[in-house]
Order: structure tokens, then sequence, then C-alpha cells
């Protein structure tokens, strides 16, 4: 991947912290075995985490600025390109486009 978008590139540690975020969902909110699955082509990368879990629905809602938990999803929305749930699922999926060229 490093060579897909530059060694340090922020977008490889976005992955990163993306992939770590929804693995953590599923460990703390899923149920069963766990899915990690990822795509890369040239226009971006796609992840997909997938619990045998029935399914949730994400609403909106606030959090205490002092809480230590209850922002993943928040996090996954700001750093990805977009995101989503397969409806009545428990699977999860975020795509990053694939940075354009750096400038000076």
């Amino acid at each position: 991947m490093a060579e897909w978008c530059g060694p340090g590139h922020a977008v490889l540690q976005d992955a990163q912290m993306l992939v770590s975020e929804l693995v953590t969902n599923a460990v703390s909110h899923g149920r069963g075995r766990i899915i990690l699955r990822a795509h890369l082509d040239s226009a971006r990368l796609r992840v997909e985490v997938i619990d045998q879990g029935s399914g949730f629905e994400y609403k909106a809602r606030r959090v205490p600025w002092n809480a230590l938990h209850g922002r993943g999803l928040a996090i996954v929305d700001a750093l990805s390109s977009r995101w989503g749930i397969s409806e009545g699922t428990t699977h999860v999926w975020f795509e990053i486009d694939r940075p354009g060229p750096r400038r000076r």
C-alpha cells in the first residue's frame, strides 16, 4: 500500500485507524467470527468488516467531551471518502480514494 499512496502518507495512517476502529467495534458489539476484507485497486481502498451479529442501526448521538468511547463511526465518517452499513447486518465498510500527486 505504501507504493499506492507514498511512504509515510497520512492515508496509510487513516486506513490503519479505520480498520482498528471497525474491528474493535466488531469485537465489542458483534458476535461470532469476524471477517476482514480489503481490496485495493488503482482508484481506491475498500475495507469491509463483517461479524455474525444480527445488525444494527447507526444513530447520531451526542457524546460527552470526556467520554472514552462513542466516537468510532464519527471517526470513520471523517477519515474515509465514503462508508456504509449493509442493511440488516453487521457488515460495515469504508473506502478511501487514492490521493492525487503531491504538490510542492
